[in-house]
């Protein structure tokens, strides 16, 4: 029997549309192309996913969600930094203290014992100024209360510079009075001060940690004048204060 072909009549399939055939298939491969060498905006594509949740009614949940994980991981980061500040204050307190113990061992009277005091992220070194100075003069000529000093700042070297130190001066109620300088309780608390904190920078301490007070009579420890004067050197976490700020601005407590 013998093979039958598909004469050449106008029911068969139109010459044309082989080549039509062909060309999809070309502009399909080159829409392809365009579409591997494009470059996806993201922030486009997320925007268009959002417009999709919304008209879905799935976003709300999505975005509790994502607010819900932010939250709890910055309580989480805040905690830890809570927990680290702690741990570096106890541990210079805790160096601090040894080398007040050591001064301490050398002094003869409980009137000029140094004494170190903590709080929440700060520590406070008291020390009596009959350690460091001679009656009435505000230089730091003695040696052991600057290798005291220098001991004070390789400790504090050795700390995060998360620490502000403030340096505070007092005086006892003595009518101290002079024509030259230090004139009064206040130049002479005050310049005490700054004896301390200029030793600190001769020991490679950054100046910008540095910052001097001075309250001459007027913040008495005790009844005892000998107690009253002393130099304190106050350790205070920077980050805890900058948290502190954070949580609530000074001009907004103004306005309440």
């Amino acid at each position: 029997m013998a093979d039958k072909k598909c004469p050449d009549c106008p029911k068969c399939l139109p010459g044309w549309l082989v080549q039509f055939g062909d060309l999809m298939s070309l502009l399909l491969t080159f829409f392809i192309l365009l579409l591997s060498m494009a470059v996806m905006d993201k922030k486009k594509v997320e925007e268009y996913f959002d417009i999709m949740r919304k008209a879905m009614g799935f976003l709300d949940q999505t975005q509790d969600t994502i607010k819900r994980d932010e939250s709890t991981n910055t309580s989480k980061d805040a905690s830890n930094d809570a927990d680290s500040n702690a741990q570096d204050t106890a541990a210079a307190a805790d160096e601090m203290s040894q080398i007040a113990q050591e001064v301490n061992e050398q002094v003869s009277t409980q009137s000029e014992q140094v004494q170190i005091t903590e709080g929440n992220n700060e520590f406070t070194l008291d020390i009596p100024s009959s350690i460091m100075f001679n009656e009435g003069e505000y230089n730091l000529s003695n040696k052991s209360a600057k290798n005291f000093i220098s001991k004070i700042a390789r400790v504090i070297r050795t700390m995060p510079q998360t620490f502000d130190i403030e340096i505070i001066g007092y005086t006892d109620r003595s009518n101290f009075k002079s024509d030259t300088i230090p004139r009064d309780g206040w130049d002479l608390s005050a310049l005490r001060a700054i004896s301390v904190v200029k030793e600190l920078i001769k020991n490679r301490i950054d100046p910008a940690q540095l910052k001097v007070s001075a309250y001459s009579s007027y913040r008495p420890k005790s009844e005892n004048a000998v107690e009253n004067r002393r130099v304190e050197i106050r350790f205070v976490s920077a980050t805890e204060q900058k948290n502190i700020l954070e949580k609530e601005n000074f001009f907004d407590r103004v306005e309440q």
